[in-house]
């Protein structure tokens, strides 16, 4: 696991994040400290938690904004949640099917024993 530091207004973050991913991350801050920037010029001083709110808030407005031009991103992005869903799903089945494997056994071996 890798770490960065990013600056968001100012201000240094160390963020874990997968190796080789740290310049990703740092791509991805750049963007957040830009929309801090422009939210704080002209001397205002606002709140950080708002100011992280704020950002927030434009970010996923942009993102909003591009699955609504671009309905096959939107369906990528619903599909990869439902896949993930789908994942999770057949993790849990799995888990109960091997823990039923484990209970016929005990029981089979009961049975043998008698």
């Amino acid at each position: 696991m890798a770490q960065v530091t990013i600056t968001i207004n100012a201000r240094e973050y160390a963020v874990a994040c997968e190796d080789g991913q740290e310049l990703r991350i740092m791509q991805l801050a750049r963007i957040l400290d830009d929309k801090a920037k422009m939210l704080t010029q002209g001397g205002q001083q606002v709140n950080e938690n708002m100011l992280l709110a704020m950002v927030g808030l434009l970010v996923a407005d942009e993102l909003s904004e591009l699955k609504k031009n671009n309905p096959e991103a939107a369906k990528a992005s619903a599909a990869a949640a439902e896949e993930e869903k789908n994942a999770k799903l057949y993790e849990q089945t799995l888990k109960l099917l091997q823990n039923a494997e484990e209970q016929i056994k005990t029981i089979a071996n009961k049975i043998e024993s008698l």
